[in-house]
């Protein structure tokens, strides 16, 4: 399917079933994002923004409309073309790391890679300490996650995002869990990835780093409210 954007959520609908009854988290929200922009979707808890992020990286799938990211309609593959799509396309980093505990580092960054065939083991080693040298972080490649900082472990995890090179990534609550400081290094980091060419999608509770970026999406009860075009403030 075509389309003139990177990514293009059509009247996207879900609903889930719960003890309570039906729940409409998603209330025909459509939002189109273009190639380099730098987005926040920000809302309280609830208001479906980290179901909007799992539509777009086709980690759940609407119950009705149409998601196309990268000019494939992500609703129509099978789960093994979706896992190849996504490992190809979407690079997720999550608001608690999700590394995994029994491998270095430089593991984990490889992973990726390992789970989509690219390269021989030393071309994979050699692109992730190469990532690791991108997000300030090469010194602790032998290191396992528990021997590292939430900042570091952050980065780590961002390092993960780009080993297959995915022209988008999503970060849900990517700051969350890190102080001040930290969350501003990682910040800067991903606007240096959006002035290289990458788009960036970013839910976040911080008003003010929200403001920074070059939209923010507000969400309410299942709906986009705004998705108006914001200049950042000076960083």
């Amino acid at each position: 399917m075509d389309s003139a954007h990177l990514i293009d959520l059509r009247d996207v609908v879900k609903d889930y079933l719960t003890d309570a009854g039906p729940f409409r988290a998603l209330k025909s929200v459509s939002l189109q994002v273009d190639p380099g922009e730098f987005i926040a979707v920000v809302g309280r808890s609830g208001s479906g923004k980290s179901t909007l992020m799992n539509m777009l990286t086709g980690i759940d799938r609407p119950s009705s409309g149409s998601v196309v990211v990268g000019g494939t309609d992500i609703t129509r593959l099978g789960e093994s073309r979706m896992a190849q799509w996504r490992g190809r396309t979407v690079g997720v980093i999550f608001q608690f790391f999700q590394l995994l505990p029994t491998l270095t580092v430089v593991e984990n960054v490889m992973l990726p890679m390992d789970f989509a065939g690219l390269g021989t083991p030393r071309e994979r080693e050699a692109r992730a300490m190469a990532l690791l040298e991108l997000v300030g972080l090469a010194d602790q490649a032998r290191k396992l996650p528990s021997s590292t900082s939430g900042g570091q472990q952050q980065r780590a995890a961002i390092a993960r995002s780009l080993a297959n090179d995915p022209p988008i990534l999503v970060a849900d609550e990517p700051t969350g869990n890190l102080d001040e400081v930290t969350a501003e290094e990682v910040f800067r980091l991903f606007q240096s990835l959006v002035d290289g060419g990458r788009t960036v999608v970013m839910v976040t509770h911080d008003s003010e780093l929200a403001a920074r970026t070059r939209r923010t999406v507000h969400m309410v009860d299942g709906r986009i409210v705004d998705g108006t075009l914001e200049a950042p403030t000076a960083a």
